[in-house]
């Protein structure tokens, strides 16, 4: 399995493509032609982690194999950002772990993810500069639910009510910066709720990519329930993760570099413009690079502890305010 130093060596490259494109390989290096043969793009696959492929384009059956060789995942998105196929980079045959998951029948590991999505939620708060009365009491109810979190001995669903409070006080406070009705999921009701989308789609996709790894199932969830192709697991463990993307669009909103003009409404959803791609992508893609040591010993740690039966509150899951520096 890779180890943490082997993790921060690799890359993960973003290849925006255009009809008649061609992606093939050259002595195990990754490589994208224009439409007229010149070569637009090279990457070796031995640094490479995760391939994500926007736009339209012809590929070779060599990428799929040196995609299974080199143990990285080509991730399929539409140019509007949505992923649509997955390919390679799973690890079969970790039967045990599969058998652990199958078996395990608690909800103390989603009181867990819960405490800690929520106890992450309050430090962001707490980063604000000159906060308001408002903020404060925000702060003050947030911990108030924690305990109550941590104290909770009822159902699934009386913890969900806890979150989905704590959820709706967060984000109004957080983007006190703009005008905003709050979050609402996939609907794509504005291009707050839009860009959130497309950030949780990345940090949802290097997820999965980190959990196959050590050969989860990723169906098999410990907080969201299983239903028919949702990946439950990855929306387990990337709620603690959700406020790195939060974090960043509020900067990229004070900046300018995320606006309103960015998007075309369609149906009554905020679609962002192919051609502003490759700058949210950036934006959006920072916080989780400079994060993803980070990231990996979450996902890591999460599957030792699993192996290993423990019970909450032993799990180290993600901490936005601490910065591992150890194997």
């Amino acid at each position: 399995m890779m180890n943490v130093n082997e993790f921060e060596k690799k890359q993960i490259i973003f290849i925006f493509l255009n009809r008649g494109e061609k992606l093939s390989f050259s002595n195990d290096n990754i490589i994208v032609k224009d439409d007229e043969g010149n070569i637009k793009h090279q990457s070796t696959c031995y640094r490479l982690f995760a391939l994500y492929l926007i736009g339209h384009f012809t590929m070779t059956s060599g990428i799929i194999q040196r995609s299974h060789k080199f143990g990285f995942p080509i991730i399929l998105m539409t140019n509007a950002l949505r992923v649509y196929d997955i390919i390679g980079n799973k690890m079969e045959g970790n039967f045990l772990l599969k058998q652990k998951q199958y078996t395990y029948n608690g909800y103390e590991l989603a009181r867990e993810i819960i405490y800690k999505k929520i106890s992450n939620q309050r430090w962001t708060l707490n980063q604000q500069r000159n906060k308001t009365d408002e903020t404060k009491k925000v702060i003050a109810q947030i911990d108030e639910y924690k305990r109550s979190i941590r104290n909770h001995k009822g159902d699934l669903q009386g913890l969900l009510g806890l979150e989905g409070s704590t959820a709706r006080m967060y984000f109004k406070t957080h983007f006190n910066n703009i005008e905003w009705l709050g979050r609402k999921p996939r609907i794509k009701s504005d291009y707050v709720n839009s860009t959130l989308d497309i950030g949780y789609t990345l940090l949802f996709s290097i997820t999965e990519s980190l959990l196959k790894i050590y050969g989860f199932d990723t169906y098999q969830g410990v907080l969201h329930q299983q239903f028919f192709m949702r990946k439950s697991l990855v929306c387990d463990l990337i709620e603690p993760l959700r406020p790195l993307i939060d974090i960043e669009i509020k900067k990229a909103i004070n900046l300018n570099q995320c606006k309103e003009e960015d998007f075309t409404k369609v149906n009554g959803r905020y679609l962002l413009d192919w051609r502003k791609n490759g700058e949210y992508i950036s934006f959006l893609m920072k916080p989780i690079l400079e994060r993803k040591r980070d990231i990996f010993l979450y996902i890591q740690q999460y599957y030792r502890d699993f192996m290993k039966g423990k019970i909450e509150p032993e799990y180290n899951l993600f901490d936005m305010e601490k910065k591992n520096d150890s194997n």
